[in-house]
């Protein structure tokens, strides 16, 4: 339900209307908006030309769009909410990780490789030849119940930078041995055979897809969440986990810090981990600041008032890239922001999301 752009994806598979060009949005035009799409709330489309030499900083930097596009905004959200009640409310809202989105070069490709490899389902697929973009959604269940995958593909773009912020996708599997196998047998790069991860006894194996996207495969039971963790480099744990605490509402479920190795992670979420789809937060001694490259785009995330979640997000010292409120020529309510490290997080209306399905 929200499009990152094309470089172009999206949340919603359409609001091919709205762009994220270098970074910062433009408004469209109501006379562009076609009704016949679906939503594509924030997608991953960049003009090719203005596509490479884009600094990770530009790329991420999103601009609220003025006029139409925040107009009766102000009128929707509510005037008596004080700032304790709207943190409070934060921990109360039904919210769920929907989706992440990022951009691949070949995603037929790319398709084939998760399908036959990994085991996922096509859940969807749409391609916008005005915009030059196509969008390819997969996951282990459907989407109004499960975490899922959005791929974008920028027409005539066969590669990007993945960048040292991003890490890693998660992956639960009953045989890590296995799976490796079959991965090999399908020309996939392992990068780190089965094993038990350093200093405990779980094991593990890391992949890459075809275009370097890295995997973790975690052996376990039976899940009701594969698709289990999303990795991100962050320069200020503390700092981090406070964010997503107070403007996310997501519970820390663990830490673990390994001095040996010169890094901490933390894993937030909204559920166990073992039933849902989680934040891996990891701190490299030392370091602060990271690329984070033109691949990887954001994280979607369910909410029941975007308008609430846009004001807990301010109070926590979020930036917002784009005010809450519906998108023009459709009533899907979003609104996006950055935490302190810059990683972009879409918010989109529960109600308005499973529409978008239907």
């Amino acid at each position: 339900m929200v499009r990152i752009i094309p470089m172009a994806s999206s949340i919603r598979p359409s609001l091919s209307s709205f762009r994220l060009y270098g970074g910062s949005r433009l408004c469209p035009s109501l006379s562009s908006y076609n009704p016949s799409r679906r939503l594509s709330l924030i997608g991953s489309a960049i003009p090719q030309s203005h596509l490479f030499g884009l600094k990770a900083s530009k790329l991420f930097r999103g601009e609220s769009c003025t006029g139409v596009v925040a107009a009766g905004n102000a009128a929707q959200a509510s005037t008596t909410a004080t700032p304790e009640n709207i943190l409070e409310w934060v921990k109360n809202d039904k919210r769920r990780m929907l989706h992440v989105v990022y951009r691949v070069g070949d995603i037929d490709r790319t398709i084939k490789f998760y399908t036959e490899c990994l085991g996922m389902k096509l859940l969807r697929k749409r391609d916008i030849p005005e915009e030059r973009y196509t969008n390819a959604f997969l996951g282990y269940g459907p989407e109004d119940s499960h975490f899922v995958i959005e791929l974008t593909y920028n027409y005539g773009v066969d590669k990007y930078d993945i960048g040292t912020g991003f890490g890693h996708f998660g992956i639960a599997v009953e045989d890590v041995a296995k799976t490796v196998e079959l991965i090999k047998a399908k020309g996939g790069k392992v990068t780190r055979e089965p094993g038990p991860v350093k200093g405990g006894s779980s094991v593990i194996a890391f992949i890459e897809d075809p275009d370097g996207y890295k995997f973790e495969l975690l052996e376990r039971g039976p899940t009701p969440e594969p698709l289990c963790q999303v990795m991100l480099r962050v320069g200020d744990l503390d700092r981090s986990i406070q964010f997503y605490d107070k403007a996310f509402g997501m519970e820390l479920l663990r830490t673990r810090d390994n001095p040996e190795y010169k890094y901490t992670i933390a894993m937030l979420g909204y559920g166990p981990e073992d039933k849902n789809a989680v934040l891996e937060l990891t701190y490299n001694y030392g370091v602060t600041e990271y690329d984070k490259g033109n691949a990887y785009a954001q994280i979607a995330i369910g909410t029941d008032d975007v308008y609430k979640t846009a004001e807990a997000i301010k109070l926590s010292g979020g930036k917002l890239t784009r005010e809450p409120g519906p998108l023009p020529g459709i009533n899907t309510k979003i609104t996006a922001c950055l935490d302190p490290d810059g990683w972009k997080t879409v918010f989109v209306d529960n109600v308005d999301f499973l529409k978008e399905l239907e």
